[in-house]
């Protein structure tokens, strides 16, 4: 057990912000999965709601890299990789 205040004051801000940060993470994993989902096995899901699904998934994204829970090249790649499952599906519609 630390003896420092400042020791124990930094165990406490680390937990706070690693809650935070996995409500985050967690909020992104499921509109990805949701997304995709929906790419993958559905052929009745229309191209403008896929398309919205897609803004919010990305907003999403910007809102963790803004937050600084995922380094902005990995909420670019996440967003990349999205549209291009988005761009497959359409071409196989």
């Amino acid at each position: 057990m630390p003896l420092k205040k400042s020791i124990l004051k930094r165990i406490k801000v680390s937990k706070r912000n690693q809650n935070k940060n996995k409500i985050y993470k967690t909020i992104v994993k499921n509109v990805i999965k949701k997304f995709r989902l929906n790419t993958v096995t559905s052929s009745t899901v229309d191209v403008i709601e896929l398309d919205a699904q897609l803004r919010i998934v990305y907003s999403k994204i910007d809102r963790a890299v803004q937050k600084g829970v995922l380094h902005p090249n990995t909420g670019a790649r996440k967003k990349s990789r999205l549209a291009q499952a988005l761009k497959k599906f359409l071409e196989t519609r």
